[in-house]
């Protein structure tokens, strides 16, 4: 049995992913729009959440702690993370929570 290898395609967040040439890019409603919008929120907020348990979970110890003023910025540390995390396509939340909601505001897709 011999292994062949595979060619993979990038991988593409579904939120920065282009259009491909030979299609138009459709028209978007503002309640899309919206839920898109929230949803990144969301991801962006639970991966900083998550950022945070990690970094309070591991224990610096005296030589590289930042004291006091690190304690203070650790969250601000965080947040920051996880909204640069949901930026570059984060774990893949935001368009299942997209999804959630355009399915509870009861709208498919801006129509």
């Amino acid at each position: 049995m011999t292994l062949r290898p595979v060619a993979l395609g990038p991988v593409r967040s579904p939120f920065t992913a282009a259009p491909p040439a030979s299609q138009p890019a459709a028209p978007v409603s503002p309640k899309v729009a919206g839920a898109k919008q929230t949803a990144e929120k969301f991801e962006a907020v639970f991966l900083g959440q998550m950022t945070q348990l990690m970094m309070e979970s591991v224990d610096v110890g005296d030589q590289f702690s930042g004291g006091h003023g690190e304690d203070m910025f650790r969250g601000v540390l965080a947040e920051k993370l996880g909204t640069a995390m949901a930026a570059k396509g984060g774990i893949g939340l935001a368009p299942t929570v997209m999804a959630q909601i355009i399915k509870m505001q009861g709208t498919d897709n801006g129509q």
